[in-house]
């Protein structure tokens, strides 16, 4: 970094990316410091900088940075790698600049247990939510495989896991020799915590007796508005409970009635035809309850315009996951692997990865346009354009 650019970033204040030492600082402050970084989005930490912006620079920079080298390797679980350099200011003064990247190996902690990431105003520890999110980036934690605490065997509907065996597997429950508790736990339906076998989220999100008491965000919200904005009239509004499979029938039953079907006649039959593909429109909700974020507060919000229809998914794009790889089924990269094998015993999914790209094909070949993949706050949507009203 040459002088100027540090002189502009010391300009710009502390921020999502910079944080500013001064004096002594004791080797836990640093490693929360670097442990935040990497944990975020990277960023440098300026020592020699006072919190107000003024620059006093450091006695003996090579001293700094070999201790700054030891508290990353030392005082940060998994080590960090950190590039370090020093800058002369015009009065002689030596502030060292440590470059922090975005972690590889997240979530990092330091040695004393504790996860921190950045914000806009500074550093804080991790919230569990955040934490639960920082693990799943890393493929070393799935949210749908971890139990839920205060919930119980009795909240699992016995006859409907029989049910699903029937279907999926063409068994009954006796076929398989091993008992119910240990075939929910060879599923991952269920995790045993001490003496108790507890359900996981997947296991009550598809056979709990009411998933919504333990996990009150996973639901789907659906609305008609009259108009192509939020803030239109909203002319029928269904908050959508329940297991996921019947969540999914629900809010396709919701589109189905609020998005016209014509009816023509070919020869003595009438022929129905739905304004935008029932197919495509199940797999974009699929998707939805299947590869949601089910660690943020938020449900799944289904919007029917006069112009488009929106599906809105809870979390952004799971790791290396791109738009152009969603439309071109080139990936396929799973958030939730119980909820999507269930969904694949279900029928639900192909597992190949193709539904999208399929889905997208079909909405072309009747609007003549492409869905829109965006990412908004924090949500993944779908916008799916309607046919002109003298074309429907």
């Amino acid at each position: 970094m040459d002088l100027q650019a540090l002189y502009r970033r010391i300009e710009q204040g502390e921020n999502l990316h910079t944080e500013f030492k001064a004096g002594p600082v004791h080797a836990d402050d640093l490693a929360a410091a670097l442990v935040a970084f990497a944990n975020t989005d990277g960023g440098q930490l300026l020592l020699g900088v006072t919190n107000e912006g003024q620059v006093q620079g450091v006695e003996n920079p090579d001293a700094v940075m070999q201790r700054l080298d030891q508290v990353a390797y030392q005082n940060c679980e998994p080590p960090l790698t950190i590039v370090q350099e020093s800058v002369r200011t015009d009065d002689g003064k030596t502030i060292v600049v440590v470059n922090v990247p975005q972690g590889d190996q997240r979530p990092y902690r330091t040695n004393r247990g504790d996860y921190f990431i950045r914000t806009t105003s500074g550093r804080r520890r991790a919230s569990r939510q955040e934490l639960l999110r920082l693990f799943q980036a890393a493929a070393s934690l799935y949210y749908d495989e971890m139990l839920v605490p205060r919930a119980s065997l009795e909240d699992v509907d016995r006859y409907a896991f029989e049910h699903f065996l029937r279907q999926a597997y063409q068994r009954p429950l006796e076929d398989f020799q091993i008992g119910y508790e240990a075939l929910l736990l060879n599923l991952g339906l269920a995790l045993q915590q001490a003496q108790a076998i507890r359900p996981t989220v997947a296991g009550l999100l598809f056979f709990g007796r009411d998933p919504q008491r333990f996990l009150p965000a996973a639901h789907v919200v659906a609305a008609r508005i009259s108009g192509s904005d939020l803030a239109d009239p909203h002319s029928d509004v269904k908050h959508i409970e329940g297991r996921l499979p019947d969540m999914l029938e629900s809010a396709a039953r919701f589109l189905y009635i609020h998005l016209p079907i014509a009816h023509q006649i070919q020869g003595f039959e009438p022929e129905m035809r739905p304004e935008l593909p029932q197919e495509a429109l199940r797999e974009f909700l699929v998707n939805a309850l299947a590869h949601r974020d089910y660690t943020i507060a938020a449900p799944v919000r289904v919007f029917v315009f006069d112009d488009r229809v929106q599906v809105r998914t809870p979390g952004g794009l799971p790791n290396t996951v791109t738009f152009e790889a969603i439309r071109f089924g080139a990936v396929h990269v799973v958030r939730n692997p119980t909820i999507y094998t269930l969904c694949s015993r279900y029928g639900l999914v192909t597992g190949v990865g193709s539904g999208v790209y399929r889905a997208i094909q079909q909405i072309r070949a009747v609007t003549g346009q492409e869905p829109d993949l965006l990412i908004e706050g924090n949500e993944f949507v779908v916008s799916i354009p309607r046919p002109k009203k003298e074309e429907r």
